[in-house]
């Protein structure tokens, strides 16, 4: 099979193709497990993270990619959930020990075995996969293959975002960044949440038109002052910057739910802008937001085709991935990047 593949750490600035397009033997599953023959794989941020090294791969060579959609082509002994041709998905937990009080208590999220997919095993860059069948979710008809991929990464860590976030009804809420995952949330937000002013804090003044579209009530540079404090924000950005500016736009008591796997090093001395009474003092919080659990997954996969969502998609073949991602690390960004096998 064809698969894109990530032989070692290397910086965008000095490498802008990372990945090697190769061919390599197709997957047979295990017991338990099925066989994927992938039609869709959404390009995340987290790639980028895995390529620089932030979050680095165990081994080398590894096929990344975490949001993928495909049908079931094979399966392993005792694998009965799903029949063949069934459509699937896969998020980026690819497996968790399951006997844990985390796992126990459905936060697979938290596992100390947490498996990631794309990262500790092999992910849908490729024309196959494999992946634990309890891991693999149904996707809804609503969605085509392209939509749905973003969805089971961008949308679902949304999901736990916005979630954590604790907001009500008739509250303000703000986003700082505005890709794939926080056009998502935008859109659950106005459903969930109708009486609520969404306010979009974006780099790109594009980004920022974008969130007007969708129904931002204001859209503005990550500096600038909203027009009012508001109760909760969702960062979705690599840097450190808008933490400090969301902080400083909380209402007393606000919540700023960081959605990052990490963060990067360059503007890192930021931190050092923080002020205690201006962005800490009155019980301000901040939540950090690990990983996705099977739950959020298949709750905003439900979530999605009720609304519905339909994300905004930019294709590329499997052979232009590089170019996604050089794309995506320059914020060249409307909506999702999806990888398409056919």
């Amino acid at each position: 099979m064809k698969a894109m593949v990530l032989r070692g750490i290397s910086s965008f600035r000095d490498n802008k193709s990372p990945l090697e397009l190769v061919d390599m033997p197709q997957p047979v599953p295990a017991e338990g497990e099925i066989l994927l023959k992938v039609s869709a794989c959404g390009v995340c941020h987290t790639e980028l993270d895995e390529i620089e090294g932030r979050t680095p791969p165990p081994v080398f060579p590894i096929v990344p990619g975490h949001q993928v959609v495909g049908r079931v082509a094979g399966m392993g002994k005792k694998s009965t959930r799903f029949s063949m041709g069934d459509r699937v998905g896969i998020g980026w937990i690819f497996s968790a020990c399951g006997l844990c009080d985390a796992c126990i208590e459905g936060n697979e999220n938290l596992c100390d075995r947490f498996v990631a997919t794309g990262r500790d095993v092999h992910g849908g860059y490729a024309q196959f996969m494999t992946v634990p069948e309890i891991f693999a979710y149904c996707i809804p008809e609503i969605f085509s293959d392209a939509e749905a991929a973003p969805l089971l990464c961008a949308g679902a860590i949304g999901y736990r975002s916005l979630r954590l976030a604790r907001l009500k009804d008739g509250q303000s809420m703000g986003l700082t960044g505005f890709g794939a995952s926080a056009h998502l949330v935008l859109k659950m937000a106005r459903h969930k949440y109708p009486h609520s002013s969404i306010y979009v804090f974006a780099r790109s003044q594009k980004e920022q038109e974008f969130a007007r579209e969708l129904g931002a009530v204001w859209a503005g540079n990550t500096e600038d002052k909203p027009p009012e404090r508001l109760h909760a924000i969702i960062d979705t950005t690599p840097a450190w910057k808008p933490i400090v500016e969301a902080l400083k736009n909380l209402v007393c008591g606000g919540r700023l739910v960081i959605n990052a796997i990490r963060k990067e090093e360059v503007d890192k001395d930021y931190l050092l802008k923080l002020h205690y009474p201006t962005h800490l003092w009155l019980e301000k919080e901040i939540k950090s937001v690990a990983n996705v659990a099977r739950r959020d997954i298949i709750e905003f996969m439900e979530l999605a085709a009720t609304i519905p969502i339909r994300p905004e998609v930019q294709e590329f073949s499997l052979e232009e991935a590089n170019k996604a991602l050089v794309e995506l690390k320059e914020a060249k960004i409307r909506g999702a990047k999806v990888l398409r096998m056919e």
